[in-house]
């Protein structure tokens, strides 16, 4: 895992949608964190292989 300003979270909203957040920064509102905490190119790595529908939730929904 990197140090300081090279590490990084993985956040969620309520539409689904994923930010990678500076793991130092307070978790902006209305975010929560996934989990992970590691190094930028690992959370990348998560997100691209969990968040295989961009489309935000709420869309979603009313496509049903």
């Amino acid at each position: 895992m990197s140090e300081g300003g090279d590490t990084f979270r993985v956040l969620i909203n309520d539409e689904e949608q994923y930010s990678l957040w500076p793991a130092h920064k307070e978790i902006p509102r209305g975010w929560r964190q996934l989990g992970l905490v590691g190094s930028r190119e690992a959370c990348l790595a998560y997100v691209e292989e969990n968040w295989t529908d961009t489309t935000p939730a709420s869309v979603r929904r009313q496509r049903r």
